[in-house]
């Protein structure tokens, strides 16, 4: 089975893979041509994951694993939300996203005030098949302080999963899906992919 990851993201693909180690030919956008800019223009997770679902499978009529994610922080009222990725606009990087993140949250000295959960929703598509599934996951934490750790990408440097005296940034890949939002989504939806396709 050939399944396309709908993600330019190299952490995002690796992570993907490395949960849903199932019988998948997965390619990725290195074995397409002309990948589409598709616009994320939903309001919720679901939305974005399905808007990407669909017009890459649309394009190139192969089943395809999507997802959208994100950081919810308490105090900013569910920001940055849909728009982590580009937080701080167009020229977003993971490390300006960071800084910006930190800056709005400079008022709130302890941690306990801090409080945020990544929250993910995996979707996958067969246009031949016409199946579609949907996986959510999410993890609990707090923004910490100041960026820690090496590993992972996007919020991971300041993320506090619950119950942990580290970063996201700081666990292994292996620590870091047993507990992260996609891990526990794509753990779910190795599950569905497993009772509903390979059968």
């Amino acid at each position: 089975m050939k399944v396309l990851i709908a993600s330019k993201n190299d952490g995002k693909i690796k992570e993907i893979k490395s949960t849903i180690d199932l019988r998948v030919d997965f390619l990725t956008y290195q074995d397409v041509s002309n990948w589409p800019q598709v616009r994320e223009t939903g309001q919720t997770f679901q939305e974005n994951a399905l808007i990407k679902a669909h017009t890459l499978a649309s394009k190139y009529n192969i089943a395809v694993l999507s997802d959208d994610s994100g950081l919810e922080v308490d105090a900013l009222d569910g920001k940055p939300g849909v728009y982590s990725s580009r937080y701080v606009g167009a020229r977003a990087t993971d490390k300006r996203n960071v800084e910006k993140l930190l800056k709005d949250l400079h008022r709130y000295i302890y941690l306990e005030k801090r409080s945020a959960r990544f929250r993910c929703v995996a979707i996958y598509f067969d246009p031949k098949k016409n199946i579609e599934l949907t996986a959510e996951g999410k993890v609990e934490g707090s923004i910490g302080f100041e960026p820690v750790g090496e590993n992972g990408f996007g919020y991971d440097p300041v993320f506090i999963p619950k119950g942990y005296n580290a970063t996201m940034a700081q666990l292994s890949l292996s620590e870091k899906n047993a507990i992260s939002h996609r891990g526990k989504a794509l753990k779910k939806m190795k599950k569905l992919l497993q009772q509903k396709v390979s059968t």
